[in-house]
């Protein structure tokens, strides 16, 4: 059985400080052998989530630490993001359709619907003031991917590459 790694970053709850954990979950990512594409995608993931804690859960306040967790498994790399700050009901925000959302000008979510757009999975874990966490997911083959990869015929000598 494969050994899991994981990763952890503490770090104040400042705008200037995403750059560090971008920089922090991209070397992770790239490192594990995803493609650029895809670690673009996660490092983007990972920006919403923490730009969510630092304007909405901490109300901008840099004395709040956001946590980070990078958790590597042999068939896909798990980033939570914990927070102490104001919960929110991750529903009440949820974009249905995008093409409506765009016509009605509505403010608000669009960081989560890019999460969701981005990853394999996202999940929330909410209870305002003591902790909140994001909990994203990335394949290195991707579910849809996978099926897809399932009809081809296998071909000897070539080795599958990583999610893309």
């Amino acid at each position: 059985m494969a050994e899991e790694t994981t990763y952890r970053l503490r770090i104040p709850s400042r705008t200037e400080n995403l750059e560090i954990i971008r920089e922090f979950v991209s070397r992770i990512a790239r490192n594990a052998g995803f493609s650029e594409e895809d670690v673009g995608k996660i490092q983007l993931a990972v920006d919403e989530a923490c730009t969510n804690v630092v304007k909405h859960a901490y109300d901008g306040d840099p004395r709040k630490p956001i946590d980070v967790a990078v958790r590597l498994d042999y068939d896909r790399l798990t980033i939570v993001v914990t927070d102490e700050g104001k919960g929110f009901d991750p529903k009440a925000v949820e974009i249905s359709d995008i093409s409506e959302y765009l016509a009605e000008l509505r403010v608000g979510g669009l960081g989560i619907y890019l999460m969701r757009s981005l990853m394999d999975e996202v999940e929330y874990s909410i209870q305002p003031g003591v902790r909140n966490q994001v909990r994203m997911v990335k394949y290195f083959v991707s579910p849809a991917q996978d099926r897809t990869e399932a009809k081809q015929p296998v071909r000897s000598g070539k080795s599958r590459k990583r999610s893309g």
